[in-house]
């Protein structure tokens, strides 16, 4: 398994793995208080735009258009949001400080420019989660996709995932979108400075011939917020074959893949821990950024 289990609970997983993500690195900033057992008013916000964006919108009645895109007034309307009494000023705010950029903020088209520049009326407003959605947007719409014409390919592409899912990912022929639209991917590994894309405790990582995937009919995207995405191929699987190389980040386990075969299993030994918000199956909370062998994502 790499970050994410496939079976119905997968949304839900999805959700508390980015509650708990939210939560670690903005608690320490302090932000702005707030009750919901310490974290910060910012990641409430944020995480509140999140499961909404994300996975919640047709539950709430709240339509998304083709790249994605709510009006912010209905969203601000949303009862975890409206509870909150969350501002156009907070919102902008987590907005432009999100450390990965998950969301995007733009005027409404049909305002005209005079009316609406500088405005702080949320109706004048549209808002987007950039990626991670469960709810089916329609990929052309809303991101950019990389090919072999556009010369555009990344020279590196990896995914992180853990040992304790390795052995299930192996079983299951490769990498999986475990409920998701998508595979998630980074241009690089946290020591690299790739912010996006990869959890900073990810245990090991798969390096991925995207070149050969794309000769193969696999089609690849990238967000705004510079994470790369892939459906993978048939059942949501990107293979295997594709592996390129996969080797662990902080200690030496050796080269288990290369090129598409495999070389050796994980040592004897390896321990192999539940990467947190991420429980076993059937139980608890589990993996969803994780929760299994999708992916160990942003």
């Amino acid at each position: 398994m790499s970050a994410l289990e496939d079976d119905g609970s997968n949304v839900a997983a999805h959700i508390a793995v980015e509650d708990k993500l939210a939560d670690g690195k903005k608690k320490q900033r302090g932000g702005r208080g707030g009750g919901g057992g310490g974290q910060s008013r910012e990641v409430l916000v944020s995480k509140a735009l999140s499961r909404l964006l994300r996975h919640q919108a047709a539950n709430a009645g709240i339509q998304l258009d083709a790249e994605g895109f709510a009006a912010l007034d209905e969203v601000m309307k949303w009862g975890p949001l409206r509870s909150l009494n969350v501002t156009f000023a907070e919102i902008k705010d987590v907005v432009a400080s999100n450390e990965k950029q998950r969301f995007t903020l733009k005027l409404n088209p049909s305002i005209s420019v005079e009316s609406a520049q500088d405005s702080t009326t949320p109706s004048h407003y549209l808002i987007r989660a950039n990626q991670g959605h469960s709810i089916k947007i329609e990929s052309s719409a809303h991101l950019e996709p990389i090919t072999l014409e556009a010369g555009n390919v990344p020279p590196k592409v990896v995914h992180g995932t853990y040992f304790a899912f390795w052995p299930a990912i192996e079983e299951s022929g490769g990498l999986k979108v475990m409920g998701r639209n998508h595979i998630h991917c980074s241009t690089g590994t946290p020591e690299e400075g790739a912010v996006s894309g990869m959890r900073k405790d990810a245990e090991l990582i798969v390096e991925i011939d995207v070149e050969k995937s794309l000769r193969e009919g696999i089609q690849w995207w990238r967000s705004d917020n510079g994470v790369l995405l892939t459906e993978g191929g048939e059942g949501g699987v990107l293979s295997t074959r594709f592996f390129k190389k996969v080797t662990a980040r902080k200690i030496d386990v050796g080269v288990l893949w290369e090129d598409g075969e495999r070389l050796a299993g994980l040592p004897e030994g390896i321990k192999a821990r539940i990467p947190s918000g991420k429980g076993p199956r059937g139980g608890g909370r589990r993996g969803g950024r994780g929760g299994g062998r999708g992916r160990g994502r942003e």
